[in-house]
């Protein structure tokens, strides 16, 4: 029986499994390691469960085969040890007497994966180390599938970063006002969302989201998005499209499912006046609600073709001045705050675009 099952197990792999026993009767892990080197495993036998916790620590094994009833701990101690820095080890628990297993609860709750009594023969170990290593084996396919997963959809998020990115530089080449503006409104989003002590994923957000916040003028005529004289009401109102526009350029991949409500909503103001949903308060995307900020303050910053960029006072009295009306006013303290005490960070942003 044991050499069917051997035979089985060369047949499926060829990875070299390795294999931990932890028992204080120093005869219980001879044996083992008499058996156990009979097979293809490599083994590792050790009587000190401290000792075996620190091994554990520092190299890698696929399965521990434990004795419960231990001195100076028990094998649930040292499974409770393991756990804090070990999920994935495959745990068979060794008893002298099934009454003496731990509860089934300490048991699931230790992701203990099953127990088996001692004995002279070792045919039902043998079968329980098989089934243990088959298990394994179809974690390890999981994981790495799922690494691939992974590697084929950032595969396709840059693809679709890149092709988004180049419909950027085709509006920043008609516009010469937004060549650069997407960047300033990128920094300045994260700057505040890391005072803000936002995460590492929602700063990627609004990094992404002010790098395409305006992406939708790919779709507004030349002739309104290149005017230098006052727009009419009709021509502004066609302008007030492109947050849906490019809300609806980017919806067609999941991708940038994060970024569409900066997109779509960046022009929304907080006492409901804005477009193009009218919404107001926190009604308004929270990421939205920063790249608002970020976006009307390199607006005021930058000279255009009717004026030339504002002082620095009047941009933070302006923004005082609106707290409340066009601006989440907790934002707003949150960049006036920079704006006081750290403005070489804006700076820095400014001269490098």
């Amino acid at each position: 029986m044991r050499k069917a099952l051997q035979r089985q197990m060369n047949e499926d792999t060829n990875e070299k499994y390795r294999i931990i026993a932890v028992d204080d009767e120093e005869g219980i892990i001879e044996s083992l390691s008499v058996f156990l080197k009979r097979t293809d495993y490599e083994f590792v036998g050790i009587t000190d469960p401290v000792e075996a916790i620190e091994t554990i620590k520092r190299e890698h094994f696929d399965l521990m085969l434990l004795d419960f009833m231990m001195m100076p701990l028990h094998g649930d101690q040292v499974v409770e040890e393991i756990r804090k820095f070990n999920k994935e080890l495959y745990i068979l628990l060794l008893t002298g007497h099934k009454d003496l297993a731990p509860p089934l609860e300490t048991i699931k709750r230790l992701d203990i994966q099953g127990y088996c009594e001692k004995s002279d023969k070792f045919d039902q170990l043998l079968l329980l180390i098989e089934s243990g290593i088959k298990s394994i084996k179809q974690m390890h396919e999981i994981k790495r599938i799922n690494e691939e997963l992974s590697a084929s959809n950032e595969k396709l998020e840059q693809a679709y970063l890149d092709m988004i990115q180049t419909l950027r530089y085709t509006v920043e080449a008609k516009d010469l006002y937004t060549r650069g503006h997407s960047d300033r409104v990128s920094e300045y989003s994260v700057l505040i969302g890391e005072k803000l002590g936002l995460s590492e994923d929602e700063i990627k957000t609004l990094r992404i989201g002010g790098l395409f916040h305006d992406i939708g003028k790919i779709g507004i005529p030349d002739k309104i998005l290149l005017k230098t004289e006052k727009l009419t009401d009709d021509e502004y109102s066609e302008i007030k499209n492109h947050p849906s526009i490019g809300a609806h350029i980017l919806g067609a991949s999941s991708v940038f499912n994060n970024i569409i409500p900066i997109v779509k909503h960046h022009h929304e103001r907080y006492d409901g006046r804005g477009y193009p949903s009218g919404l107001n308060g926190e009604e308004i995307p929270y990421m939205a609600r920063i790249a608002a900020l970020a976006d009307t303050f390199d607006a005021m910053t930058s000279k255009r073709s009717y004026r030339n960029a504002l002082e620095l006072n009047v941009v933070v009295q302006e923004i005082e001045r609106c707290k409340g009306t066009q601006f989440d006013p907790k934002i707003s303290d949150i960049f006036l705050d920079i704006l006081k005490n750290e403005f070489d960070k804006i700076k820095e942003i400014q001269d490098k675009y």
